[in-house]
């Protein structure tokens, strides 16, 4: 199994099951008269939608062009946040997050309750964490005692 694959299954453990969110990483080898790289893509499904995409949503924004190096400070972002402790996941500031995962985490862990979904939403204004804690809020028997 490969790093990514282990990393991806850590992953799905801490994220609510009852919503169909999934996490992906490729990296794709481009070819050229200049020599070859590697272009990394993370994306994150909800359902069939892609909510999270990149590098597509921040090179559009920036301009700049990703490197294979991005796939590494990703994945150790989600390493950061797999081994943040439970109770000070919610408040943590992660400052390594220049992608905006934190928050679209948080909205699909299982270990968030309620009372921290309902004010991750109202103090967030990313459309995936919005979708993800519509997705939970559905659930009919969405636990409270992890507040």
């Amino acid at each position: 199994m490969s790093r990514w694959s282990k990393l991806q299954k850590q992953f799905y453990t801490i994220i609510d099951g009852r919503i169909d969110l999934q996490i992906h990483c490729a990296v794709y080898r481009m070819d050229s008269q200049r020599g070859s790289t590697g272009i990394p893509r993370y994306w994150i499904t909800l359902g069939k939608e892609i909510i999270f995409d990149y590098p597509k949503q921040f090179a559009q924004s920036t301009g700049e062009y990703p490197y294979e190096t991005d796939v590494s400070e990703i994945s150790d972002f989600i390493r950061e946040y797999l081994d943040t402790p439970v109770n000070e996941l919610f408040e943590k500031e992660f400052s390594g997050d220049r992608w905006g995962l934190a928050d679209i985490f948080k909205a699909a862990d299982k270990r968030i309750g309620k009372t921290k979904l309902s004010a991750l939403a109202a103090r967030s204004s990313n459309s995936a964490v919005q979708k993800i804690v519509a997705s939970r809020a559905c659930l009919p028997d969405f636990e409270t005692k992890n507040k």
